[in-house]
């Protein structure tokens, strides 16, 4: 078998969400909603899937993280004190002619990424030039074009890190006319100046007008676990170094929202904070970036699909910050982000509340205020990742062809699907019976309609790994048939063994050792 369409778009990924039930456009019967989006039977199933492999890894596997569930609503302070009301800013930048809004340093990455494709297509004639005895390091260290690109990618973001930094907008748009950025849509470089947009959404906590206070809807998951460390720290009876986990929703008032789930006003988190003990962050920097990495590899969505992207550009509170960047349908972009806080976070918060979140060491007979190593994944880019590298469009030998998602069957929404071979003959009552048994460790599905070929198909197109046949000789010996999904290859076994089979082929538990 081959695949027809190596090129999959998050077109294709949209399309097929929809009409299988993982994601449909929010408020659809009233025209929508722009870029929000509802999850669907098998895409909560899904979700809720890769939010327990990120919980017991991040959670049940270390002994010293626990988990909060903080409110969305914080007190004001809050965020005055997090920066996010003075800073938390994009520099956008209008087309005269498109009346189209962009991010001024989203351009920019761009047309830096155009330059590194330069360089990856030097490489591939390269490659195919020389053949087996290529030296691809030696090639891109030496050859005089990858070379002046790399000059020219080095040029773009030393100005754009320095204009950034220094919040010189003007220089931003300078840069912009010099790389001759051209709208995508309209062709035109007609650009208006670069100006500041605050992200947080804002809304007033009170019964009357003039007795309403301004709170804001979260825009990150974080500050519920900062200003709650001291009550984990004490009920929890931790000591650094420990962290605190949350899956929670966040808001950002994004002017260009775009790429179907990756870029949305309303998304999912999951974020880890590790406090620790200044001076060692550098160690544990490293250690979270190799633990977070295996995390994803894992799962064996393609080694060739990671990278990771150290910041040019670090915020206020890091002293070091990386993405774990995937490779989505639009090319590498970050899925997670590990970064070293230093102590600006609760520093902030015991100087604007005026209480002590210092922690003192018995051991040591010193106090300090922790020094915070942050993990923070994207629960909707991860769902986006996962979908992204499962779409599969094959033309199989006979000639026909079918559309699969290869999601890893631990993560899979239906995990197995039961089906009679015939609606007659006792297939659907011993089926049924099978069905009962299976669904109290499974997430499974009944299907009695239509040709076996069809409902495998369906089957396929929502991801179920394993799909369970009765026909009549399991009324004879107590077998069935297990299909697999990628393979499409067949195993007879015995019903009493079924569901010990099904483990060890959808095992969390097997995952888990792994990392």
């Amino acid at each position: 078998m081959a695949n027809s369409d190596d090129q999959i778009t998050l077109k294709n990924i949209a399309s097929h969400s929809k009409e299988y039930g993982f994601i449909y456009p929010s408020s659809e019967i009233y025209d929508g909603l722009g870029a929000t989006y509802d999850y669907g039977p098998y895409g909560v199933e899904l979700k809720n899937n890769i939010k327990e492999y990120w919980w017991k890894a991040m959670v049940r596997m270390n002994e010293n993280i626990v988990g909060i569930d903080a409110a969305i609503f914080m007190h004001p302070t809050t965020w005055k004190a997090s920066g996010h009301v003075d800073a938390f800013n994009d520099p956008l930048i209008d087309n005269k002619d498109s009346k189209k809004r962009y991010r001024a340093d989203v351009l920019i990455e761009e047309q830096m990424a155009k330059i590194e494709a330069k360089i990856d297509k030097e490489v591939q004639k390269a490659a195919k030039r020389f053949g087996d005895s290529f030296d691809e390091a030696q090639f891109v260290s030496t050859n005089e074009r990858v070379l002046k690109y790399k000059g020219q990618i080095e040029e773009i973001e030393n100005r754009m890190k320095s204009a950034i930094e220094g919040g010189d907008l003007a220089a931003l748009k300078q840069l912009i006319v010099d790389l001759e950025i051209a709208d995508p849509i309209s062709g035109s470089r007609n650009w208006t100046d670069v100006r500041q947009f605050n992200l947080m959404f804002s809304t007033e906590l009170g019964s009357t007008a003039d007795g309403a206070e301004k709170i804001y809807l979260r825009p990150e998951t974080a500050q519920g676990i900062f200003v709650n460390y001291l009550n984990v720290q004490k009920t929890s009876r931790m000591k650094p170094p420990f962290g605190i986990a949350q899956i929670g929703k966040a808001f950002r008032n994004e002017i260009i929202a775009r790429q179907f789930i990756f870029r949305m006003r309303e998304f999912e988190q999951m974020e880890m904070q590790f406090f620790i003990k200044p001076g060692t962050e550098m160690d544990w920097y490293e250690h979270w970036k190799q633990k977070r990495i295996k995390w994803h590899k894992a799962l064996g969505l393609g080694e060739d699909n990671y990278r990771f992207h150290d910041h040019l550009n670090l915020a206020h509170y890091a002293n070091a910050a990386c993405d774990i960047e995937f490779n989505f349908p639009m090319g590498f972009k970050e899925l997670e982000g590990i970064h070293s806080r230093t102590d600006f976070d609760l520093g902030a918060h015991e100087k604007f509340s005026g209480k002590k979140l210092k922690f003192f060491d018995t051991a040591t007979n010193e106090s300090y205020t922790p020094y915070v190593l942050e993990t923070s994944i994207g629960l909707d880019r991860m769902f986006l990742a996962v979908m992204s590298s499962s779409y599969t469009e094959e033309t199989l030998e006979d000639g026909s062809s079918r559309t699969v998602l290869k999601i890893p069957p631990v993560l899979a929404p239906v995990k197995v699907a039961v089906l009679p071979l015939l609606n007659k003959d006792g297939l659907p009552e011993k089926a049924e019976e099978i069905m009962s048994a299976v669904k109290l460790d499974f997430n499974a599905q009944y299907d009695a309609k239509d040709a076996i070929g069809k409902r495998y198909r369906r089957q396929d197109a929502i991801g179920t790994p394993y799909c369970v046949t009765v026909d009549h000789q399991t009324l004879e010996d107590n077998t069935v048939t297990i299909r697999e999904r990628d393979s499409m290859e067949q195993q007879r076994v015995s019903v009493d063994e079924l569901i010990a089979t099904l483990e060890d082929k959808v095992s969390l538990k097997k995952l888990l050792r792994s990392i």
